[in-house]
């Protein structure tokens, strides 16, 4: 199995550019991650890809084994996380194009296995600040480096789909001034913390959500606008994750890798 170093979920639209990708099936105890990781070099880091809705987009968010892939990437000894997705806009300052580096998260989602720690050892890891401190900065420098406009922080509630928000929904996320919407980010990037993994979000925003704008007449969301939107923007959102790529320090300066200290995995740290 190869070494990997940087894990970015990401599908092909991320990785064509990349030359010498060799495809690997990690097993994991979790069962099988979404697909094949596909592993490279870029800018003589070790990075591995792996689309998080599987090959063909076939995974529902609520489908997705976020465990599995997280494990996977473990598994090839990945210690920074990159997570590109779509995302709706809670406000009308963040536009359509734009890209919202978050840097809070609110959980609306149900149901989905969340944690690696069921017992019979009671683990609470922190999470107060759920994105890596270190990353933010650098991701939104790599994004506004490709001509995108970026927001350097904001909050991104995830729902849990595959449905989208009705209007009063929307308007509730809207008036607690929240940023973005999405359906994935829940529980990835809590599951990377919990391997004390550094876990960054970009954020492209695809469309308004329902309830942004007043007048009730005003067009919803649809799957297909979204495709097109993100389809328009995804060769400016794989440069920024590359760009990204080139801007990790090789050492970590962070709290993210010390994530366990203080638990019963690691007590007196």
């Amino acid at each position: 199995m190869p070494g990997a170093e940087i894990g970015v979920f990401g599908g092909s639209g991320f990785y064509s550019l990349v030359e010498g990708l060799r495809e690997h099936h990690v097993p994991t105890p979790y069962g099988p991650a979404s697909a094949a990781v596909a592993c490279g070099e870029v800018a003589g880091r070790a990075v591995a890809f792996l689309p998080r809705h599987g090959p063909g987009h076939e995974l529902p968010a609520h489908a997705i084994n976020y465990r599995a892939n997280l494990w996977a990437f473990r598994e090839l000894g990945v210690t920074r996380v990159l997570g590109p997705a779509a995302a709706g806009s809670l406000q009308p300052d963040v536009r359509p194009g734009d890209v919202v580096i978050c840097d809070q998260v609110v959980d609306r989602t149900s149901g989905r296995p969340s944690t690696f720690y069921d017992g019979p050892v009671a683990v609470h890891v922190s999470w107060a600040d759920p994105y890596c401190a270190e990353l933010r900065p650098l991701a939104a420098e790599a994004v506004g480096a490709t001509g995108m406009t970026v927001h350097g922080e904001g909050t991104c509630v995830v729902i849990e789909g595959p449905r989208f928000s009705t209007r009063a929904e929307s308007d509730w996320y809207t008036r607690n001034g929240w940023h973005v919407i999405n359906m994935t980010q829940y529980p990835e990037a809590y599951l990377a913390r919990e391997l004390e993994m550094c876990y960054v979000n970009l954020s492209l925003i695809t469309d308004y959500d329902a309830g942004v704008h007043d007048d009730p007449s005003s067009t919803p969301v649809t799957m297909e606008e979204v495709f097109r939107v993100f389809s328009a923007n995804v060769d400016r959102l794989r440069d920024a994750v590359l760009g990204l790529v080139e801007r990790i320090p090789r050492e970590r300066d962070c709290r993210c890798g010390r994530a366990l200290d203080g638990t019963p995995l690691r007590p007196g740290s």
